[in-house]
């Protein structure tokens, strides 16, 4: 087998089949959170094809039978001789920002890749063992982000049950057996196996995202026996949080926790600032999540630590500016990506404008912005220069499924503000073309 090593040109390989594991708040094992996989229960909202996406009889594999399973042993070969699989896309083509995922572990991991190559046979079955967890312990968030989903937030759950939608007898893993049955299999396997790799000491990095983790009494317990078992100056700790609280079970995240590990990053989920990032992502209160940034920014040694992570929505287009001046303020990175568009109906997408007036906006900012790119800036303008040369839904669709789209996902947004008591046109007024193509879908 033809084995090519990153520093001998490998373009493709990345290090997290050999360090990293993903578990959905569904139970559905991938490769990261980024990778578009078959699901093997039911549909995924990072599903890159699934015919059926409906199964009574679940697959839940443990993290051993899932390691070295045929699957993940193909997805090693084909890595380490630098094929491009289909899995990878979201980084092979920038799906989702200029700064992919794979530079994280290729980055953070560099020092073990000569050893994923010698510990690895030619089927692509590892000697080495997880060290860096992302497991989704749950959907439990205080958030209905207007882009997320019921998957990934039981706020956005609770609000479909509430007013009939969802079509949880449809969608299995809503119905109760099947919760049940998850349930049990987190209970005794997944927080089984979670917790061996931490008494063993295994643990270099854990991703706390969610749903919100913080949320997660596991959180708090994991964190604290990494302490008391004295490594926690070896693991890194990263987040993706709404910051909408960092005190809970009576910690404090900073104080009683972080100050203890070797580091940790925090990608603080924002879109917008004031009303227009209430409006995104609902249930949040700007005030107070601005004074948790504050708090927190006291405890930042380095660049990396704490970040504003800005997923570009079409409202958030309006507002982009502002989140430039309160990076600048904070002095805190920016980083930005843009809302996923994996169907013609995605509303929520900046991607669903026409081209020129997509240019014109991401421009005119662009234009107003007269800093040098530096550390706290570069990711923001890498993510404006994205959005202009991404493929358009119109682009990529083609004309007929476009307007199609576009009728279909104008009826779910009104929808949304018709039961959350919101107008998106109020946002839109502040651009008469934008006005107008709204009013024409």
């Amino acid at each position: 087998m033809t084995k090519i090593k990153p520093a001998e040109g490998n373009k493709t390989f990345c290090m997290a089949p050999w360090v990293h594991t993903y578990l959905s708040p569904q139970m559905e094992r991938r490769l990261c959170c980024a990778s578009l996989e078959e699901s093997t229960n039911f549909k995924q909202y990072i599903d890159k094809h699934n015919p059926n996406g409906i199964s009574d009889t679940l697959n839940l594999p443990t993290l051993n039978e899932h390691w070295n399973s045929e699957y993940m042993q193909s997805v090693r070969k084909s890595l380490m001789a630098g094929k491009e699989i289909p899995q990878c896309e979201t980084c092979n083509y920038k799906l989702l920002n200029a700064q992919v995922y794979r530079q994280h572990f290729n980055r953070m991991y560099s020092s073990q890749i000569d050893e994923a190559f010698e510990k690895t046979n030619d089927a692509g079955h590892t000697e080495m063992e997880v060290t860096s967890f992302d497991y989704r312990f749950s959907n439990l968030c205080s958030f209905s982000c207007r882009m997320c989903g019921d998957m990934l937030s039981s706020s956005w759950e609770a609000e479909n049950k509430k007013y009939g939608k969802g079509n949880y007898e449809h969608r299995i893993w809503g119905r109760k057996d099947i919760k049940e049955k998850l349930q049990k299999f987190h209970d005794q396997q997944v927080v089984k196996e979670f917790t061996e790799a931490i008494d063993e000491k295994r643990i270099k990095e854990f991703y706390w995202c969610g749903g919100e983790p913080l949320m997660w009494k596991i959180h708090w317990t994991a964190m604290q026996r990494v302490i008391d078992l004295g490594y926690a100056d070896r693991v890194f700790a990263r987040y993706n949080s709404n910051m909408s609280r960092i005190d809970y079970y009576g910690k404090n995240l900073f104080d009683d926790c972080l100050v203890h590990f070797q580091d940790w990053q925090i990608n603080a989920s924002i879109d917008a600032t004031g009303e227009i990032g209430e409006y995104i992502r609902t249930g949040l209160k700007y005030d107070e999540w601005l004074a948790n940034i504050k708090y927190a920014r006291k405890f930042v040694k380095h660049p990396r630590q704490l970040q504003l992570d800005l997923t570009v929505t079409l409202p958030g287009l309006f507002d982009l500016e502002n989140m430039y001046n309160l990076s600048k303020e904070l002095r805190v990175p920016l980083l930005c990506k843009k809302v996923f568009s994996f169907s013609s109906d995605v509303l929520l997408s900046p991607l669903c404008l026409p081209r020129d007036i997509l240019n014109d906006i991401v421009t005119n900012v662009q234009n107003k912005i007269t800093d040098k790119p530096n550390v706290f800036n570069l990711a923001f303008f890498e993510g404006l220069q994205d959005l202009k040369a991404h493929q358009t839904n119109e682009e990529k669709y083609g004309e007929e499924e476009y307007k199609k789209g576009l009728k279909e996902g104008k009826k779910h947004l009104e929808y949304l503000d018709k039961i959350r008591g919101t107008d998106i046109t109020k946002i839109f007024k502040a651009n008469e073309r934008v006005l107008e193509w709204w009013t024409n879908i």
